[in-house]
């Protein structure tokens, strides 16, 4: 399997990660931001929208961060990370889904006007975007931080893809400025997740700017 990754990214962080926990071999190839390289056709033959991560195997051409995370912890027999039950993993893939459609949008968002842009030059942040995510954050992270109130992990006492889903995109939470002073069960969460030898070994080499 070979999976291409964009240093930097949290979508392909949580797919490391997930590598990095089964202990699969897989061939991690990265692509340049912000380039040529993505946009052309022997990368979009792979992933039309031509983001990162993608996954190959074989024949096999696959994206989406989640779908991949799924993907993989199906190929490792008897983990954790995506049980085999049925509800286990309707529960997973809900918090998967939620990330992708309400918290990390609202955190792309401050993330994006607050670290992003000024660290690759790309104009002033946006105060009304700012606003926006963040109103959108204190929508969502309350649910959250109700989930973790009695649970060392998203979906109960054990570590799933729930996790790596939505720990990755904090990891750009304090050069980003997102609001996090009055959750202390996610930040307690993360803290936790951030201890964790497979969160760890996926963390990525600084931005070359």
């Amino acid at each position: 399997m070979k999976l291409y990754i964009l240093n930097g990214s949290p979508n392909c962080r949580k797919v490391v990660a997930v590598i990095n926990h089964l202990g699969l071999d897989v061939d991690m190839q990265s692509v340049a931001p912000f380039s040529d390289e993505m946009e052309g056709p022997e990368y979009l033959a792979i992933n039309p929208n031509g983001m990162a991560p993608a996954l190959v195997d074989g024949d096999f051409k696959l994206w989406e961060s989640n779908a991949i995370m799924q993907y993989l912890a199906s190929t490792a027999p008897d983990n954790d990370l995506f049980p085999n039950d049925p509800k286990a993993r309707a529960d997973i893939t809900r918090w998967q889904t939620w990330e992708q459609a309400h918290f990390g949008p609202a955190m792309a968002d401050i993330v994006w006007e607050n670290f992003v842009k000024p660290t690759f030059k790309l104009g002033e942040p946006d105060p009304t975007i700012i606003e926006r995510g963040t109103e959108n954050f204190h929508r969502f992270a309350p649910i959250l931080e109700q989930q973790l109130a009695s649970r060392s992990f998203v979906t109960g006492d054990t570590l799933t893809l729930a996790d790596y889903s939505l720990g990755a995109l904090l990891m750009y939470a304090e050069p980003g400025k997102v609001p996090l002073e009055h959750y202390p069960n996610i930040r307690a969460w993360y803290q936790r997740l951030e201890a964790t030898p497979a969160y760890v070994q996926s963390a990525p080499p600084p931005f070359a700017v």
